[in-house]
């Protein structure tokens, strides 16, 4: 019979998979209920009367009646908590970031990041809202819109038109497809007052006894501040001892039940401040101190379902608290003073060693067997001696909770009824979190789109009012907005790229519809400052009046330096509308001055080809002042009539070394329809520059240089 059972023990346990329960019920718990708050689980398809100390995971559901509230408490010391008429949805849930759905009602958000990086993402039917730095907000629904308020901090909140940004004093509704109003937020309501009391409460505590907490159980603090105080305890240091609503018979562990989650029993203390003391550390006890609680130290801290040493026998279930330094034997990794029973074979579990609290008066909590899994475990008054000799000895120990099967009131801590006018409304019942949970993924990133995955999102436009308004209440000035009048997500517009460099959005920022928006040529406002250029459509190019052709759409042209100019400079025109030269230096001449073609029909720079490139002019041969030059209209230009004279060259020729002969002099543009060419060759005595001769002119003194053309 023996070998039977623990057959089926094994069995029992290696079909129960492997929850990580530190990884998942401990990352919140509800708080603070008034009134009959009420909770559903994956475990149970009931709704059913929460209690304080309830852990609360991924897939539960919460609604809070008429005259009720919840306070929920992450692990980061985040607050969430719940006024009257509202249902919150848990989507999803880790060590750095949580996911919620407000189906209906009104939520207060105070959102902690002093532990770690993340985010917070409230949903609702209209909006999903984040925040990913400290912040306290507020959420109110109504039927036909969603008021998102800021206390403190920033949050972003986007809707299926766009992404806004919401400063500290601020409150901005919006619909699910509408725009947004941004105001200033009115006078505090009552809802809003609770709050306030409640987080001077929690944080009224002096932060001078938290030093004796491990980092990460700070944000329960104000439990022990408020309930108990720290004393010396040679041999475990600085530890913590209850002085509330307990007596000379209270002993951990007793004042509560075991419910069923996850696949395993978990202790919900009744004591308000029964969270941490309960599921972090061990307790030991003193002859002039009672019972205290020893933490863990920074490195070792493990949420576990309740450090318990269990004993089962076949007409009792017992347990006692654990001491430090004891053995846990439960279904995951808590630690390095603990046994997963799921990794190792039960059969060779052999506990040798004798619990140390089971020899304290009051130490060992004894219930009747059939009365465990129900919703009133009867306390069985048994003489500490039968417990001592017959009930916790090492052949009744248990490796692990009792293999007794959960029952329908297993689920639940409290055993009251739920009565049908406190019901949650049938839309709330008929919510399941999977589909909500995929429809309304958790993003991290902040610069990703909750309700359009993988792209930025836009800008929402929005009304900014100067009317202050209660949140919830009045209503704002929102319309709804076409999906034909929206804007496609792009990177290089709306408001995240202000997001991206750590800006805060201008909500006063008004929303230009596509069929308001000025052509891009016209545009010099909306393209400033980002070095992009006008673009000008093919019609909208001018074409080129002459072989100069000027811009005046962008005014005149600035200096540019010598060592920036690629063409070749243009001589100046003297009083008698001659080309006139600068004296330049034989050692400042350039090589070579080629003259620039102008393409015709484009209106563009002159074409230059690679032959005819030059290296720009030295500094002194750049003229010191800029001739506007006057647009020459088509009708204004004049046909050449003959051949073309050579300007000559005021004053007496500079000597020009045989090196520098070659350079050529730029034709005055319009002197030709095509601004042809004239060659001009060195002249060979080094007297200087030689006339130029055109078409039909003859050298006498140097017939080679000007043939004679037929």
């Amino acid at each position: 019979m023996k070998i039977l059972k623990t057959m089926m023990l094994v069995v029992v346990l290696l079909l129960v998979p492997g929850y990580a329960l530190s990884a998942n019920l401990g990352y919140m718990r509800v708080s603070l209920i008034e009134g009959d708050v009420q909770i559903k689980t994956p475990d149970s398809d009931e709704w059913g009367i929460a209690s304080v100390n309830t852990p609360l995971a991924e897939g539960d559901q919460l609604w809070v009646p008429r005259d009720g509230r919840v306070e929920l408490q992450l692990n980061t010391g985040t607050y969430i908590r719940l006024d009257e008429s509202s249902a919150l949805q848990i989507l999803s849930m880790d060590e750095d970031s949580s996911q919620f759905y407000l189906s209906q009602g009104y939520a207060y958000i105070f959102y902690d990041t002093s532990m770690r990086e993340g985010v917070i993402q409230i949903d609702t039917p209209d909006a999903s809202t984040r925040a990913f730095d400290r912040a306290v907000f507020r959420i109110d629904m109504s039927e036909q819109y969603t008021d998102v308020a800021v206390y403190k901090g920033y949050v972003e909140t986007e809707n299926n038109v766009g992404n806004t940004g919401i400063e500290a004093g601020q409150m901005v509704s919006l619909g699910e497809n509408t725009d947004g109003e941004v105001s200033p937020m009115g006078p505090p309501d009552e809802w809003e007052e609770w709050n306030k009391n409640r987080n001077e409460r929690i944080y009224a505590g002096s932060d001078a006894d938290s030093r004796y907490l491990p980092f990460v159980l700070r944000p329960y603090s104000s439990d022990f501040d408020s309930n108990g105080k720290w004393v010396r305890v040679r041999g475990y240091g600085n530890v913590w001892t209850p002085t509330v609503a307990v007596g000379t018979r209270w002993s951990p562990y007793r004042n509560g039940r075991w419910i069923w989650r996850g696949g395993d029993y978990i202790w919900v203390a009744s004591e308000p401040w029964g969270w941490a003391p309960y599921h972090y550390g061990r307790w030991s006890f003193g002859v002039n101190i009672g019972w205290f609680w020893v933490p863990p130290i920074d490195n070792e801290v493990y949420w576990g379902p309740g450090y318990v040493g269990w004993v089962r026998t076949p007409d009792y279930v017992a347990w006692v608290p654990l001491a430090p330094g004891e053995i846990y034997y439960g279904r995951g990794n808590y630690g390095r003073h603990s046994v997963n029973i799921i990794n190792v074979n039960i059969t060779r579990v052999n506990i040798t060693n004798v619990y140390k609290n089971a020899e304290i008066s009051n130490g060992v909590t004894v219930v009747n067997r059939n009365t465990f899994n129900t919703g009133r475990p009867t306390i069985a008054d048994v003489d500490k001696n039968i417990i001592r000799n017959k009930i916790f000895v090492k052949n009744n120990f248990s490796v692990g909770t009792p293999d007794i099967k959960p029952s329908k009131e297993s689920y639940f801590a409290s055993t009251r009824h739920i009565q049908p006018d406190k019901l949650p409304p049938q839309p709330v019942r008929n919510l399941r979190v999977k589909e909500l949970k995929h429809s309304r993924p958790l993003i991290k990133d902040r610069d990703k789109s909750v309700l359009n995955p993988g792209i930025k999102p836009n800008s929402l436009p929005v009304n900014t009012v100067t009317t202050p308004r209660t949140p919830g209440k009045g209503k704002p000035m929102i319309k709804q907005v076409k999906p034909e009048e929206r804007a496609k997500p792009s990177a290089s517009e709306g408001r995240r790229g202000a997001i991206e460099e750590r800006k805060r959005p201008n909500p006063e920022e008004r929303y230009v519809k596509p069929e308001e928006r000025v052509k891009a040529s016209t545009r010099q406002d909306v393209r400033a400052g980002r070095g992009q250029k006008q673009q000008v459509k093919p019609e909208e190019r001018a074409k080129p009046s002459g072989p100069v052709v000027s811009r005046p759409d962008r005014g005149e042209k600035e200096e540019v330096k010598p060592e920036e100019r690629r063409n070749p400079v243009v001589p100046e025109r003297g009083p008698t509308g001659r080309v006139e030269k600068q004296r330049v230096q034989p050692a400042e001449r350039p090589k070579s001055v080629a003259p620039a073609a102008v393409t015709a029909g484009r209106g563009g720079k002159p074409q230059i080809l690679p032959e005819e490139r030059v290296k720009p002019a030295a500094p002194e041969a750049v003229p010191k002042v800029r001739v506007e030059k006057r647009q020459v209209q088509p009708e204004e230009r004049a046909k050449p009539s003959g051949p073309v004279a050579s300007p000559k060259v005021r004053g007496e020729n500079q000597q020009v070394e045989p090196a520098e002969k070659r350079n050529t002099v730029v034709p005055e543009r319009g002197s030709s329809p095509r601004g042809e060419r004239q060659n001009v060759k060195p002249d060979k005595k080094g007297e200087g520059e030689v006339p130029e001769c055109g078409p039909g002119q003859k050298d006498e003194k140097n017939p080679d240089k000007c043939p004679q053309k037929d």
